[in-house]
């Protein structure tokens, strides 16, 4: 994954918790700590600059390998298990709609108005109106199933590491591993965004063959 892949990751991961619902009010007397507002569509989506531009993250700070990224993942509690009902409901919805050709049940019920979704091979789209297009065609003709691996939450923010599985009429299933980003708005959590590319967290990756020069 190069630089400018893991400088979105790091951008969409601060604004997901920058952009969830603040805590609750501090106790009288208490200092409030200010909430940093979230970046602009435009710094959201701008490439990560080794020099110092954007945010970017340093691949000493990502996961080296699964039992790392396993540890990762917030301590079982009963704030992360009722985290994971509720955006496992979410996806049993994403699922349906996939299975009913409903793209707007997708668009305005999973994903919020802000959302921002980067994909391998598809491009990056800020907004609803700009992933509608999008959902519109692949509900077309594909059935989808989501299979979460790493979560985590903290507050009114988390994430989730999942496979999102696509099973195409007419093609050979494949497999994205993806990151949903969640926020709680209004008391519901909700799809701030996703990442994703080919791949499974599940399957190992494939090994490359043994060279056979000498």
């Amino acid at each position: 994954m190069n630089a400018r892949w893991t400088g979105m990751i790091a951008l969409l991961l601060a604004w997901t918790v920058t952009a969830a619902e603040p805590s609750a009010a501090p106790p009288k007397g208490a200092t409030a700590v200010p909430q940093a507002s979230p970046p602009s569509s435009a710094a959201a989506v701008a490439p990560a600059s080794p020099s110092g531009g954007a945010v970017t993250a340093s691949p000493a700070a990502l996961p080296a390998s699964a039992a790392a990224a396993h540890a990762a993942a917030a301590p079982d509690s009963p704030a992360l298990r009722a985290f994971k009902r509720a955006i496992r409901a979410q996806y049993d919805l994403k699922e349906r709609a996939f299975a009913a050709h409903d793209a707007q049940t997708i668009v305005t019920k999973f994903y919020s108005s802000d959302v921002i979704s980067v994909g391998e091979g598809e491009g990056i789209f800020v907004g609803r109106d700009a992933i509608r297009p999008l959902y519109q065609e692949v509900v077309k003709d594909n059935h989808v199933k989501i299979d979460s691996v790493y979560t985590f939450v903290d507050g009114n923010a988390g994430w989730d590491w999942a496979d999102f599985h696509v099973m195409p009429a007419k093609d050979k299933p494949f497999t994205f591993a993806i990151l949903f980003l969640w926020a709680k708005v209004g008391g519901q959590w909700i799809c701030k965004g996703d990442f994703f590319m080919k791949g499974s967290f599940r399957a190992p990756p494939a090994q490359a063959p043994a060279s056979t020069t000498k």
